[in-house]
């Protein structure tokens, strides 16, 4: 009997040595599986990264590409501007001699005109002034129904904006203030010439006591 119990005894540990080295090997057989897994894992996340690193490359290269664009475009701005400067000093350039061209033509026939329009006589000729550090383009002594006179007055080749008869009025208006100060007790006749006024200008150099006259009037 007692050898029989040792055998039963036996068997039953050697079956629990069995179940224990079946886990065993499960055990073994998932690490292994996870190990492979993570192999994997790591495979990709290496290959992650050397698709960072070529992306982070071309972006770089990219960078670079754009920093060298940039510097071009910066340079044809430069030369742009440049162009533009030189082409608005010509222009500029151009309409100033438009301006005395038309203010030299003016100085002919504005005697006249105002003799026959306006009852004053040139006594000197028209000519351009600086008057406390203004520039005074149309300028001249005279004489209205006996008293003396300066006539004062602006050019200017159109008039037609707001901004624009805005900005000539105010002109006017602060060269005869200079005058003023260097002709004390003279009569001032305000003056305009021009090739095109507005009826919006030719009214408020009306009220303004601005004479108006333009090229066609000649």
């Amino acid at each position: 009997v007692v050898d029989l119990v040792d055998e039963t005894v036996k068997v039953k540990d050697f079956n629990e040595l069995k179940a224990i080295v079946r886990e065993l090997a499960e055990a073994q057989k998932r690490t292994e599986q996870r190990v492979e897994e993570l192999a994997i894992a790591q495979k990709k996340t290496e290959q992650k990264i050397e698709e960072f690193a070529q992306a982070e490359k071309r972006t770089e290269q990219r960078v670079e590409e754009l920093a060298i664009a940039q510097k071009k475009t910066e340079e044809e701005v430069r030369k742009l501007t440049i162009g533009l400067n030189l082409t608005r000093s010509e222009l500029g350039g151009l309409s100033r001699t438009m301006s005395y061209a038309f203010e030299n033509e003016a100085f002919r026939v504005l005697p006249k005109i105002l003799k026959e329009r306006f009852n004053i006589e040139i006594k000197e000729r028209f000519v351009r002034e600086e008057i406390g550090g203004k520039e005074i383009n149309i300028f001249a002594r005279g004489r209205k129904n006996g008293a003396d006179v300066i006539i004062l007055g602006e050019s200017k080749l159109r008039l037609g904006e707001k901004r624009e008869i805005d900005e000539v009025f105010q002109e006017i208006e602060k060269k005869v203030e200079a005058v003023k100060r260097e002709y004390k007790n003279i009569e001032i006749v305000k003056l305009l010439i021009t090739h095109y006024a507005t009826k919006t200008a030719l009214k408020k150099a009306k009220q303004k006591d601005i004479i108006v006259i333009q090229s066609f009037e000649w």
